[in-house]
């Protein structure tokens, strides 16, 4: 009874208006990175896995990377975090997952390579993409699908509301984020045991 309720609080997401759970993480450029040195900046979290239809619409319609480029110019840190173990769909080591955004043209600030699974877990990240917004003061204020049509297919793009750019626009704003949560679509994040 207590490993199960102890298996439930690790997999609970944290909830917006709540503390980020802190992480350090190996990058694919190299070194450490972690939450903290980050403070005082937005931060966004993207789960990935390059062989999910989910996240192959958003890449391959160019949507992920104008959301990173519109980051990158609002001086916003956006992370890929790539929760697949080795041998699951999706993995990848520092070498392939810098030629996987070479090759996409995409520019995430960092990539974070999560083997154990153990920052997808803190983040109870269920799937690819899985969105996370994260203030200045490491405050969640967004957690869930990156827009509001879920499917794989590209054309639906422009008739959806995409929840992350809502949320940074009412942040820069400084305004409260009107949809904290929603429910995250995609492929499943290959953690080991899964």
């Amino acid at each position: 009874m207590i490993t199960t309720l102890v298996s439930l609080l690790a997999l609970a997401a944290p909830i917006p208006g709540q503390a980020a759970p802190t992480f350090t993480e190996v990058s694919a450029q190299n070194g450490e990175i972690s939450l903290e040195q980050f403070e005082g900046k937005t931060v966004v979290l993207e789960w990935t896995n390059d062989g999910c239809p989910f996240v192959k619409k958003h890449y391959n319609a160019n949507n992920m990377q104008q959301l990173q480029k519109r980051a990158a110019a609002e001086e916003i840190v956006w992370i890929q975090v790539i929760s697949s173990a080795p041998g699951k769909q999706g993995h990848a080591d520092a070498a392939r997952a810098t030629h996987l955004n070479e090759d996409r043209g995409a520019k995430p600030a960092y990539v974070l390579l999560d083997e154990d699974g153990s920052m997808g877990r803190a983040y109870a990240a269920k799937t690819t993409p899985h969105m996370f917004v994260i203030d200045g003061e490491g405050m969640v204020r967004y957690n869930g699908a990156i827009d509001t049509i879920p499917s794989s297919n590209p054309d639906d793009i422009p008739n959806a509301q995409n929840y992350v750019s809502a949320a940074l626009s009412q942040m820069k704003d400084g305004g409260e984020v009107v949809t904290k949560v929603s429910k995250p679509y995609g492929c499943s994040v290959k953690y080991a045991d899964s």
